[in-house]
């Protein structure tokens, strides 16, 4: 399999070479024939890809690589729009507003993540079984059940949300007045978020990921800053800016019902006969029983030590600590987005037991999302002041805290999907169990090291990295006990040459330019690491097979434009 394309080579050669590039293991890589040629009339990058790795033969490889190029656009414009929305309402608000704007819409976050009861993992999981055993006709009614389950629990906990909004605002602020307000507006936020998911959770499971990047990672922070700006003509304090948080999942949840009804509609409304047990009611709740406590778990592991320092420093060094949270977390957006785009083949291909494409599957898919996320990480590791600088001049106080924020995410895109993947498998309760854990351990070195006294925001980054690092280490070892994956193989070690040389480049780019100049060095250190990194990956870092399709594609696509 190393040797290059040559003419020559016949069709049995070609679709073992191109499956390789793939990733598939052998005994999946040609079903016999040759590679197809392209569809007559069909032109550039599609046709390209036709001719590289064709559909009949690469089906998941190509959905997967098709949804992973997708978040790649919709990725840097979610980011994008992310740190504008922070940007804008940093230097709008100041560092105190901003600390309990954070609080607030963390908390509705957190809190539709629980009360939409697993209504989302159920729908990617339950609707590809089903689609994959051809019962598209029972997938409405299913989604349809999830999304009220999760409006009657969301909507519950909004109005104790609501009812105990003035002892959460003088609880987890130290500004009880606008916390009161920013509570208020949480309170709306939360069923809409959490029926958002569950319908984006249903078009994942078609395998679908075009309306999650489109509808959340770029359309709700777009929607918030956009509804923000026009609320500041009201008044700019924090119960505005949540409010307007709570109108652009409003808007979001209004379009992901859209979004599930347009690719459905032409499905047979079919209930009768078939199916699977585990979408009945009953099942459905119970799964969100042991679900919504680790949902809730999984999002608290991200926001436990902030809330633990909101109870011991002013809100404007909570302020600076959200900060560095949110951009420490763009280090696994990446991987968030690679994870829902593999989970519904996850529930597909252990539902049909065929683990060794899972296995391959997972190795390639895992080590893909790495290389995509180490130009991230290099970035925060060696430029964090001047990325923090972007937010206020006052938020480069965060720069050790983000510092050890980043060190604690590095096992964690390592190690991949692993906690869909014990979702996606049906081991809920021990997934809930490694987050009732991980929990104790976040709150318990939190509350040891965030005091003032102690570390401050440097021991609530500790208690997060520790526990994240626990986290996914733990999981890595119960996906290889019950489905009998691993991430690692040789080709990993192929990383290490492209991070070398991107950090050197980086590090050095930064030494230069370093100064009060600091938007310069950010955009110079930050491009010169990130070109070196490509060049020496695409050199040394892919497999050959991943190399010779790289290149024949960008090859094809040269000779169309030609």
């Amino acid at each position: 399999m190393a040797h290059e394309t040559e003419p020559g080579l016949d069709a049995d050669e070609r679709a073992d070479e191109a499956a390789e590039g793939a990733g598939l293991p052998f005994e999946h890589r040609h079903a016999g024939g040759a590679v197809p040629a392209p569809a007559p009339g069909r032109k550039g990058f599609r046709a390209a890809l036709d001719s590289v790795l064709p559909r009949s033969e690469f089906a998941d490889q190509r959905d997967i690589l098709g949804g992973a190029g997708q978040n790649v656009i919709g990725l840097v414009a979610g980011v994008l729009a992310t740190f504008a929305t922070q940007i804008v309402m940093t230097r709008t608000l100041g560092a105190s507003l901003f600390g309990v704007v954070v609080v607030a819409t963390q908390f509705a976050f957190i809190a539709s993540a629980a009360t939409r009861f697993g209504m989302d993992v159920a729908n990617v999981r339950l609707v590809a079984i089903l689609v994959g055993r051809g019962e598209h006709g029972r997938v409405r009614a299913l989604v349809r059940k999830s999304a009220v389950i999760a409006t009657v629990v969301s909507a519950a906990f909004a109005l104790l949300t609501f009812a105990f909004s003035s002892f959460l605002g003088r609880s987890l602020t130290s500004r009880p007045v606008q916390g009161k307000e920013a509570f208020w507006a949480a309170a709306f936020t939360i069923p809409f978020a959490a029926v958002t998911w569950a319908y984006l959770g249903g078009t994942r499971g078609l395998k679908i990921m075009r309306h999650t990047l489109y509808i959340f990672w770029i359309g709700q922070p777009v929607g918030w800053i956009a509804f923000a700006i026009a609320g500041w003509f009201v008044a700019k304090n924090a119960g505005i800016t949540t409010l307007a948080y709570g109108l652009s999942w409003a808007v979001a949840c209004a379009l992901a019902l859209w979004a599930w009804e347009r690719e459905t509609r032409r499905f047979d409304a079919r209930t009768e006969g078939g199916g699977i047990p585990e979408e009945r009611l009953g099942a459905l709740l119970k799964f969100g029983a042991f679900r919504a406590p680790a949902t809730l778990f999984a999002q608290l592991l991200f926001w436990t030590d902030l809330f633990v320092l909101a109870r011991f420093v002013p809100s404007d060094i909570v302020g600076v600590y959200g900060a560095a949270v949110r951009t420490a977390q763009s280090l696994l957006l990446f991987l968030t987005s690679l994870s829902l785009v593999f989970s519904p083949f996850v529930a597909d291909l252990h539902a049909r037991g065929e683990r060794d494409k899972l296995d391959a599957l997972y190795k390639n898919v895992t080590r893909w999302g790495l290389a995509a996320t180490l130009p991230v990480l290099l970035a925060l590791a060696i430029l964090p002041a001047p990325i923090l600088r972007v937010f206020g001049e006052d938020f480069t106080k965060g720069d050790s805290a983000l510092v050890i924020l980043i060190l604690g995410m590095i096992v964690p895109v390592s190690v991949g999907t692993v906690g869909f993947i014990l979702i996606m498998v049906g081991r809920t309760g021990w997934d809930l169990l490694v987050y009732a854990g991980s929990f104790v351990i976040d709150i318990g070195i939190a509350f040891a090291l965030a005091r003032p006294s102690v570390l401050g925001m440097r021991g609530a980054a500790i208690a997060q990295a520790v526990t994240l690092t626990s986290s996914a280490v733990a999981r890595l070892l119960l996906v290889k006990r019950f489905v009998g994956i691993w991430p690692f193989d040789r080709w990993f070690l192929r990383l290490a040459p492209p991070a070398v040389a991107g950090g050197l480049a980086m590090w050095g780019a930064h030494a230069l330019l370093s100064g009060p100049k600091w938007l310069i060095d950010l955009g110079g250190s930050a491009i010169a690491g990130v070109v070196v990194y490509a060049v020496v990956l695409v050199a040394f870092g892919l497999r050959p097979g991943e190399r010779r399709t790289i290149l024949s594609l960008a090859s094809r696509l040269r000779g169309r434009a030609a």
